[in-house]
């Protein structure tokens, strides 16, 4: 069961070293929305892509590394958290160290991720809500009543409300 705690504890850190990655990611791509530069985004998206898929293969792995321990220890794979066997390495204090602290690191990178993405998320919305209220001015403007203008020929001349020079013209 050593190695097989060896090897946990190394995918777990594995784990929280591509997380880092990914919270970059999601750092930069604060201020690539803010800027409005989507082909940044995109870019970032790409690698951020990139880095879960290595997430999901090291993802995969714990779930092998779980199940064998589970198996091992006699316990129920669906049931069995790292705080528990945290508890159950009390007499390998080496090893129990190792793990909490992998644990520890894992949950406060979570937990910065999900307040980093939040914020973007939020910036995406605000980002959305001035594009519709951009798109909403423009269908206004295209909506405007005509104006009563005629030609030389008594003919309606059709300019749309508001969108002429928007000059004054001193001599009328």
């Amino acid at each position: 069961m050593a190695s097989l705690m060896e090897n946990l504890i190394d995918v777990l850190n594995l784990q929280y070293d591509e997380y880092v990655k990914l919270l970059e990611f999601s750092k930069e791509k604060t201020s690539v929305i803010i800027k409005g530069d989507l082909e940044e985004l995109t870019k970032l998206t790409d690698d951020e892509q990139a880095a879960v898929a290595v997430v999901v293969n090291l993802d995969r792995k714990r779930e092998e590394i779980m199940k064998d321990i589970a198996n091992v220890i006699n316990k129920d794979y669906n049931t069995l958290k790292l705080s528990d066997l945290v508890t159950m390495l009390a007499n390998r204090p080496e090893e129990q160290a190792k793990l909490s602290s992998v644990r520890d690191k894992l949950r406060e990178i979570a937990l910065s991720m999900k307040t980093v993405n939040e914020r973007n998320g939020e910036l995406l919305k605000s980002s959305l809500e001035m594009v519709e209220f951009d798109l909403e001015l423009i269908k206004a403007v295209k909506k405007a009543p005509e104006t009563a203008n005629y030609d030389r020929g008594a003919y309606n001349t059709g300019d749309v409300l508001g969108t002429g020079s928007g000059l004054f013209d001193c001599k009328q």
